[in-house]
């Protein structure tokens, strides 16, 4: 399959993970039953902004069923410090308190202002019914431009400013290359906010683990066990050593469980408080209210060129939308962007400027392509708006500006070190694939024909900064943790192999590719490695699963410690066979002696006799068991082209994908059929945010799309066939030579698709669609279009 494609590695072995769960023998938080359980049901707001007058919780006292009622002054002193945010990325940033539960003012609608016990989930909510909380309404912020104009009403008063922070970057000279071009365009984009909907909504469960002396067990439907134990030692007050985070099987996560929330805390200090397990399981509509959205950003963006299509210089100007509170990455998402607003390409002046903005709305964090999807959206819509400008073709205008063929770490315009790259061959792979020049000609036949089913072809080209995150560059970023990865390695007294990682997957397969990868370095078959994760007390190291950090991170790490292993068998062995360390060779499982091929011990005897610990080397310590903690040099850069081609309906405003192709480089690829999953994945969440989802307030930062009802989630119909494919690109940043591929999906594809819309109905004098591009939003676009004067 690849240059380094191993006897497992390269191949699609079938998912390990897929029986139990396909089967119904899955483990989720909400499977978990304990006795004496009480569940947990929280009253929000429903207003976006006001001022808690008064609470009484009496009446949900008085319920049947009913065990307990708090409100925020009630548990005011379970809270050490509120609800951090980890990612501070100015010296100046505004950072609001944020405690599990609202005092005295609520800031967006769904924010907890009580909490109520019972012995059943559904009694526990009824009684929620029965609290009495009197609110004085106060103006709502929801519109970030008009949250920092002058008057505006404040989300947090003490502020004095809706303005969060502002974080600039600028490399080379930019003014210098505006006043040079031939041709500046200009545009202002939307990324509307999408709701992360994962299948599993979040749940949780506390017990107090007994004659711990205050010990607790908290399962959580999350991707981040051990940042969890972390924030809610600092939260709650309870020594990390007597906390134990277990992920079962989690539904899921999409970034919206990359987070820990008002709902964990509120468990951990209830159980604490009243002696007994907690559990608490989100509800779908909660789920929109409470749970973070992604995107929140209005793009301004400058392309300067020459006429020729040479670009010179980018400038970008970011809003983005905090939300009422900054969750753990919040600030932090939309600079990450930062550093891929170029993309592929190549020119030499750039600036960047983004400005945090609190509204009246739900928190935004990481969603899937966090940052970078905003970038490769931007930067793809400008270079077809820069083509129309020029009368050029879009593909012929791209090809014009990659960056040439590169294998060791190269600048960028923004001045970061993209690994290695091959952009054209990636993309005219993509072009071939998709018969670009017979789509060309088929678009000129129907717009000469004058067909109500106009045909377009949509480029999006993209790289992103996987391999989250060398620990320095994170430091330099003010991110507040360690970007490194760690892995256990042993062999058991049977001869298989433990694996322990610090990764906490929730559908990205790592059993069954961290089962290939120790596989393959040890010699043996994937069905004898265990791989055990999600759980601090088994796994107490590790910085868990997002940004396609995992295989690059984790993955390596894994690898590493492999490496160990056979390090220290190779000296067991030699001793064993009385031969030089340097005369043995390990192949295929097996130590052998060089040109004696009898003379040999396979790793499973070897590790039975590093157990058996009666004929070692002096000084040895007995057993084969082995870590490795991998801190990246650099992040990997995955990269690709996407090309989508529509069908527009020019009578209705309905879009058609009538063929999506993806040429996809994440360097060598562990198993292929796990690869295509999370590419298609991926893709349809970024043709959703291209067609289907929106959030919506209205002006009173009321959320209209409280329900799947009216928030437009695609299924499988709506989703196309795809055309996937890959080139190889080896990172020179870890071993493996591997890049990522987890968020590359929705990386691509939102800006594929609304490039070919517009191309579709360029002819008839649309130049702009903003997302979603319903059918409405086309309809009414194409309607303005033939009403505007020429």
């Amino acid at each position: 399959m690849t240059e380094t494609a191993g006897r497992y590695t390269g191949t699609s072995v079938p998912r390990k993970e897929d029986p139990d769960l396909i089967t119904g023998r899955g483990n989720f938080t909400d499977d978990i039953k304990l006795p004496g359980m009480l569940h947990m049901a929280v009253l929000r707001s429903p207003f976006a902004h006001a001022k808690i007058t008064n609470i009484d919780v009496s009446g949900a006292l008085e319920q049947p069923g009913v065990v307990a009622a708090f409100t925020g002054d009630d548990l005011a002193g379970e809270w050490v410090v509120g609800i951090p945010c980890g990612w501070p990325v100015t010296e100046d940033i505004k950072m609001p308190d944020h405690y599990p539960l609202a005092r005295g003012e609520v800031n967006h609608m769904g924010e907890a202002v009580a909490v109520v016990l019972a012995d059943g989930r559904y009694t526990a909510q009824d009684a929620l019914e029965h609290i009495e909380v009197d609110y004085e309404p106060l103006e709502a912020v929801v519109d970030v431009e008009a949250a920092l104009e002058d008057g505006s009403p404040l989300v947090h008063e003490e502020f004095g400013t809706n303005e969060c922070y502002v974080w600039p970057l600028e490399v080379g000279d930019v003014d210098g290359a505006f006043e040079q071009a031939d041709v500046v365009v200009s545009e202002r984009y939307i990324q509307q906010r999408l709701i992360p909907s994962a299948i599993e909504p979040r749940a949780t469960v506390v017990t107090r683990e007994p004659g711990q002396g205050g010990s607790f067990t908290v399962y959580t439907s999350t991707q981040v066990p051990h940042f969890t134990r972390e924030i809610l030692s600092a939260v709650c007050g309870v020594p990390q050593h007597k906390l134990r985070v277990v992920a079962p099987d989690v539904g899921g996560g999409f970034g919206s469980k990359l987070n820990v929330y008002a709902e964990e805390a509120l468990a951990l200090a209830l159980c604490r408080r009243l002696g007994s397990p907690v559990k608490w399981v989100e509800d779908r509509s909660e789920n929109h209210l409470a749970t973070i959205h992604g995107r929140g950003q209005v793009q301004y963006i400058e392309l300067a060129a020459t006429s020729e299509g040479e670009i010179l210089g980018m400038k970008v100007k970011l809003l983005a939308d905090m939300g009422a509170y900054l969750q753990l990455l919040t600030p932090g998402i939309a600079i990450f962007g930062s550093f891929t607003y170029p993309g592929l390409y190549a020119f030499d002046a750039y600036s960047f400027e983004c400005t945090g903005v609190f509204t009246n709305l739900t928190p935004t964090d990481a969603y899937r392509g966090a940052g970078r999807s905003e970038a490769a959206y931007a930067h793809e819509r400008i270079m077809d708006a820069l083509a129309r400008e020029l009368d050029m073709d879009p593909a012929e205008l791209r090809l014009k500006n990659l960056m040439p063929p590169f294998d060791e770490p190269t600048t960028n315009p923004a001045g970061v070190q993209y690994d290695s790259g091959d952009y054209e061959t990636c993309m005219r792979k993509a072009l071939d694939l998709v018969d670009y020049a017979g789509v060309r000609d088929e678009q000129r036949r129907r717009r000469e024909a004058g067909d109500v089913k106009q045909l377009g072809v949509g480029i999006g080209n993209f790289t992103e900064s996987g391999g989250l995150s060398p620990s320095k560059v994170a430091a330099a970023v003010r991110l507040q943790s360690g970007g490194w990865e760690a892995a256990n390695v042993r062999f058991t007294s049977a001869g298989t192999v433990e694996v322990v990682t610090g990764t906490s997957p929730h559908g990205q397969g790592h059993v069954t590719s961290w089962s290939q990868i120790t596989a393959d370095a040890l010699g043996v078959s994937p069905d004898d490695v265990e791989v055990l994760h999600g759980d601090t007390a088994v796994a107490p190291m590790g910085r868990d699963t997002y940004g396609s950090r995992s295989l690059a991170v984790g993955g390596v790490a894994v690898h590493l410690a492999c490496d160990k292993v056979i390090e220290k068998g190779k000296k067991i062995a030699a001793h064993l066979l009385e031969a030089s360390e340097d005369d043995l060779e390990f192949e295929a499982g097996k130590f052998s002696v060089a040109g004696s091929p009898d003379q040999s011990l396979t790793i499973q005897e070897v590790a039975g006799k590093a157990l058996l610990a009666d004929d070692l080397p002096e000084g040895m310590e007995p057993g084969l068991n082995e870590n490795s903690v991998f801190d990246p040099p650099n992040f990997t850069w995955p990269f690709g082209t996407h090309i989508c081609v529509v069908e527009v309906d020019t009578e209705t405003g309905k879009t058609e994908i009538v063929n999506y192709v993806a040429v996809d480089d994440c360097g060598p690829v562990v198993n292929p059929q796990i690869l295509n999953g999370q590419l298609h994945g991926g893709i349809a969440q970024g043709i959703a945010q291209a067609l289907y989802e929106e959030a919506v307030y209205d002006e009173d930062g009321t959320l209209i799309t409280g329900s799947m009802v009216d928030y437009m989630i695609p299924g499988a119909p709506e989703i196309p066939a795809m055309t996937l494919d890959q080139t190889v690109t080896l990172s020179p940043t870890n071993p493996l030579g591997v890049k990522g591929i987890g968020e590359s999906g929705a990386i691509g594809s939102s800006p594929a698709v609304v490039n070919a819309v517009i191309d579709a109905l360029e002819s008839l004098g649309v130049k702009h669609i903003d997302m979603p591009a319903s059918p409405m939003r086309v309809w009414r676009a194409i309607q303005d279009a033939r009403e505007a004067p020429v």
